[in-house]
C-alpha cells in the first residue's frame, strides 16, 4: 500500500520536472564587494501572470519570499522577509529586475524568479528561473579551464560515443553548460535533446557535463561544448569532429593512430621506431566499464535531486495557497 502513494509521488514530481519550462536569468553568479549596487535580471516571455515573484534561498534555508513586482509597476513586500528594506524591483521591456543598491555581506544567497504560467487546458502551475547566486567577496572573477575528453567507447555505448567536458580552476565556481553541433561547413547549432543525453556532475573546484552522442550521429557533426561563467564563455571542440575520439593519423605520414582511450586496445607500434607496442594489460576494458557504471550512477542521482527538488517546490505551493494560519 505504502507503494502507490509513493509512485503517485514520484509521477506527480516527474510531470513537474517535464513541464517545468525555465524562466531566463542570464547571470550564473554575481560577484561584488560590500556596498557596491547589482541588479537581478529575469525574462519574463513565459508568464502568463501579471506579477513576478523574487526569492532568496541561503545555503542550508529554505526559501524566503522577498517580494511581488506587478506588470503596472506596483511592489508588495509585506511578507516579513527580515532584509525587504534592502530590496528594489522594476519592470523591463522583456522581464524585471530585482536591485541591491548597497550589497551587504549577509546578501550572499541564490535569488530566484518565479511567476504562474497556464498549460493548454488552463492549469496553472509555478515555473522558476534557474537562479543567479550572488558572492559578495574581494575575490577576483576568474574563468574557466575547460577541456573535452571522450568519456566512454562506443562498445560499451550500443555503438553511440560519450564526451565529458570538464570546466575547472574558476572564481566564482557557478557555470552553465550547453553543447552545440556541426556538421563539415555547415552552420553551428544547438543539440536537439532526442538526439543527445546530457548529464552533469558537480564537485568542490570542478564541474562536468557527459554528453552521449547516439550512433547515427556520432560521424555526422563535430560537437562543441559551451561553459558559461561570470567571466565569459569558454568554448571547447572534439578533436575529431564526428566522433568525439582522437583523429586516426594519416596512413602515409609515418606516425601511428592512437589508440580509443575506452577501446582496451593499445595504439600499433611505428615501423620505423623500433619500439614495440605496448602490451595491453586489460586496464582498458576495466576502465570503459567503470566510466559507464559512473555515467548511470549521475543519471540516478541527478534524478533523485530533480525528484527532491520538485517535491521541495511542490510542498512550497501547497503551504503558500493554504495561506497564513488562522491560530
Amino acid at each position: 500500500m505504502l507503494f502507490l502513494p509513493a509512485a503517485a509521488l514520484c509521477c506527480l514530481c516527474s510531470a513537474l520536472v517535464a513541464m517545468a519550462a525555465e524562466l531566463v536569468q542570464d547571470d550564473v553568479t554575481l560577484t561584488r564587494r560590500v556596498g557596491q549596487s547589482v541588479s537581478f535580471s529575469c525574462g519574463t516571455d513565459q508568464c502568463d501572470s501579471n506579477y513576478i515573484l523574487w526569492y532568496q534561498k541561503k545555503e542550508m534555508e529554505s526559501f524566503r519570499l522577498i517580494l511581488i513586482i506587478f506588470s503596472t509597476g506596483g511592489i508588495n513586500s509585506d511578507f516579513n522577509h527580515p532584509q525587504k528594506a534592502d530590496f528594489s524591483a522594476e519592470n523591463t521591456q522583456n522581464g524585471c529586475l530585482l536591485k541591491l543598491n548597497r550589497v551587504k555581506l549577509d546578501h550572499s544567497a541564490t535569488y530566484y524568479c518565479s511567476c504562474v504560467k497556464a498549460d493548454a487546458h488552463r492549469y496553472t502551475y509555478f515555473i522558476f528561473g534557474p537562479g543567479s547566486k550572488l558572492y559578495v567577496t574581494d575575490k577576483q572573477v576568474v574563468k574557466p579551464v575547460v577541456s573535452v575528453y571522450p568519456a566512454a567507447s562506443r562498445v560499451h555505448l550500443g555503438g553511440g560515443s560519450s564526451l565529458l567536458c570538464v570546466a575547472s580552476a574558476m572564481f566564482p565556481p557557478g557555470v552553465r553548460f550547453s553543447w552545440k553541433r556541426q556538421k563539415k561547413n555547415g552552420p553551428l547549432e544547438d543539440v536537439p535533446p532526442a538526439e543527445g543525453e546530457q548529464v552533469e556532475l558537480r564537485e568542490p573546484g570542478r564541474s562536468a557535463s557527459i554528453m552521449v552522442v547516439h550512433r547515427l550521429h556520432q560521424d555526422t557533426y563535430g560537437y562543441s561544448c559551451y561553459v558559461k561563467h561570470e567571466g565569459g564563455t569558454v568554448e571547447a571542440q572534439t578533436q575529431d569532429p564526428g566522433s568525439g575520439v582522437p583523429a586516426p593519423a594519416d596512413p602515409g605520414s609515418g606516425v601511428p593512430a592512437p589508440a580509443d582511450p575506452g577501446s582496451g586496445v593499445p595504439a600499433p607500434a611505428d615501423p620505423g621506431s623500433g619500439v614495440p607496442a605496448p602490451a595491453d594489460p586489460g586496464s582498458g576494458f576495466f576502465q570503459s566499464e567503470c566510466r559507464v557504471k559512473l555515467l548511470c550512477l549521475l543519471y540516478t542521482v541527478l534524478t533523485l535531486k530533480s525528484l527532491l527538488y520538485c517535491c521541495g517546490l511542490s510542498l512550497l505551493m501547497v503551504l503558500r495557497n493554504k495561506g497564513p494560519s488562522t491560530n
